[in-house]
């Protein structure tokens, strides 16, 4: 009796863990290095500065609204660098194309002291640099935050409210 138990029980935290949320993309890869295509284009940079294609599912029930944020934690700032900020996609919302212009949501400021969407752009000789795309499932519509906001300050909100989240890591070098 105490085995059927266990395999039951094994079976349903399998079920459930299948239905985390998740993220993929067709252009970037977990620990692979990202194309120039998705390297910022000013402050030594000289990339396309262009948002890779994302995708993500399982949403969680709940599950209102979504945002997305690119987060560099190894910039030499003491605090890492935002490079990416979006609010409010609809909850029928599942990617985002290669070079999206974000029309049904908001995109707040970035380290780049604008909103949009801001590529990796490492100092020169620093090492590898990680960049987390994350999609957070939201349980409400809207987040009413300013455009102009800190970025830490959404990531602030968003780690606060977020009924789950899908990490993507991927590395660039210059």
């Amino acid at each position: 009796m105490k085995l059927k138990t266990l395999i039951i029980l094994l079976a349903s935290v399998a079920s459930f863990s299948s239905q985390a949320l998740e993220i993929s993309s067709k252009d970037i890869h977990e620990g692979q290095l990202m194309s120039s295509k998705f390297e910022f284009s000013g402050m030594g940079c000289s990339g396309g500065n262009v948002s890779p294609q994302l995708s993500w599912s399982n949403a969680p029930k709940g599950t209102k609204s979504f945002a997305i944020t690119v987060f560099d934690p190894d910039a030499p700032t003491g605090s890492g660098w935002w490079h990416w900020t979006v609010l409010n996609l609809p909850a029928s919302t599942t990617h985002l194309e290669q070079g999206a212009k974000i029309t049904k949501g908001l995109e707040t400021r970035t380290d780049y002291g604008k909103p949009g969407f801001g590529g990796a752009c490492p100092p020169e000789g620093d090492g590898m640099h990680r960049y987390q795309f994350t999609v957070w499932a939201l349980p409400q519509e809207k987040i009413d935050l300013p455009v102009d906001i800190s970025p830490a300050v959404v990531g602030f909100t968003l780690n606060s409210m977020a009924l789950d989240k899908a990490v993507l890591t991927a590395t660039f070098v210059r």
